[in-house]
């Protein structure tokens, strides 16, 4: 299992979207692709950007499919955050039946 604490990389405000596509190209998708569930822990992050989620996770869900959620965990997110969250993931799945 990999656990990544978003707020090392971005601090309390997750906004930065090349930050976000860089942990998703440096870490997530190389702990995916060998095996590993990924835990993002978002401890200490008190807002986060659509954009910055959108960054992080919606090429994951396009690459692999909405099933690879079973192996990703958002960890200790404010609800604001996890609101967030719930909004990419929809509206990238949406994107993905047409």
């Amino acid at each position: 299992m990999k656990k990544i604490n978003i707020v090392e990389y971005v601090g309390a405000f997750a906004e930065n979207k090349d930050k976000a596509r860089a942990l998703r190209l440096q870490e997530i998708v190389p702990a995916l692709e060998q095996g590993q569930d990924v835990v993002l822990d978002f401890n200490g992050v008190d807002a986060a950007t659509q954009s910055f989620i959108h960054a992080l996770i919606s090429e994951i869900l396009r690459q692999y499919g909405s099933d690879i959620l079973e192996r990703i965990t958002f960890k200790s997110c404010v609800p604001a955050v996890r609101k967030m969250i719930e909004i990419v993931v929809e509206y990238t799945q949406e994107g993905m039946t047409d």
